[in-house]
């Protein structure tokens, strides 16, 4: 029983991310389902997959390496808002990872999405991580 599954998830992929693995699998749930989704369509993960095996299911990442370096693309995943502590932000107030080179998502009304997308609709709402 995880108390965070999201903290659960930013591990796995880090702890995969350090000890040079090509794929990951994580017990799957819609919100990890979207924050994959995000991190394939902002470039940091090469291709992900859903499978509906079991009663959970589960997700395989295929994480991205740099060619030349063999570095991962990932350099860190920090979890934002905790089940001790919440951080919520308003749409003027979202912050900027990197001055703009890394992400936050963000769980709003409208769905999971970066803090960029949530700044053009002008939504807020609980900040689960950034991405670097």
């Amino acid at each position: 029983m995880f108390t965070d599954p999201i903290s659960d998830y930013l591990t796995r992929i880090r702890n995969a991310n350090m000890a040079g693995h090509r794929v990951v699998e994580i017990p799957a749930s819609n919100l990890k389902k979207e924050m994959t989704k995000i991190l394939f369509d902002q470039g940091y993960i090469l291709s992900y997959k859903f499978e509906d095996n079991a009663v959970q299911g589960n997700i395989k990442i295929a994480l991205k390496y740099d060619k030349v370096t063999k570095e991962p693309v990932i350099k860190k995943l920090q979890r934002v808002s905790k089940p001790g502590l919440r951080k919520y932000a308003n749409a003027l107030e979202l912050p900027r990872v990197l001055n703009g080179l890394g992400i936050a998502i963000v769980s709003t009304s409208h769905g999971v999405m970066t803090s960029k997308q949530a700044k053009l609709e002008k939504v807020g709402g609980e900040v689960l991580c950034y991405v670097y």
